[in-house]
């Protein structure tokens, strides 16, 4: 099973990034109230995912990376240098 991190947003620019093996219905399960944090703050639209992984371990720490960097800048320039890499 291959797993996505990914990045979503919302209208008030707020960013959750979360990981999954099907980054669509997750999505869906974000604006449909499935998720306690993100359910009062949608509507989110995908704004950037990885290349899948083929470990959860390697996807979760690309996820914990990211999160680190509280966004900003630093976020940025690592979704930069991932997008990067893949293409």
């Amino acid at each position: 099973m291959a797993y996505q991190v990914y990045l979503i947003e919302n209208p008030a620019g707020r960013t959750y990034i979360g990981l999954s093996d099907d980054v669509s219905r997750r999505l869906r399960d974000h604006n449909d109230g499935v998720s306690k944090w993100t359910s009062s703050r949608g509507p989110w639209e995908l704004k950037w995912q990885s290349t899948p992984f083929d470990t959860l371990g390697e996807a979760r720490r690309l996820g914990n990376r990211l999160k680190r960097q509280k966004g900003g800048v630093g976020l940025q320039a690592l979704l930069d240098l991932f997008t990067n890499e893949s293409e």
